[in-house]
């Protein structure tokens, strides 16, 4: 049986739920804690996307109520 390859996720950091406002540094940053590998291989654009990403839906609750 072949394995699928695992997906290439695309990602916009602005739409993901770790994407946070920092308001001591007054900027927008990842609340992931990377390890070294994973931080390396990101900066390198070794990876096709973040495998971190989740996208934000604001309005979840919202419909789960309705």
């Amino acid at each position: 049986m072949k394995k699928s390859p695992k997906k290439n996720v695309s990602t916009n950091c602005e739409s993901c739920v770790y994407y946070d406002y920092n308001e001591i540094d007054d900027v927008y940053e990842c609340g992931v804690d990377l390890d070294e590998d994973e931080f390396l291989a990101f900066l390198t654009k070794k990876t096709q996307g973040c495998p971190y990403y989740k996208f934000y839906d604001e309005y979840k609750s919202v419909r789960k109520q309705n």
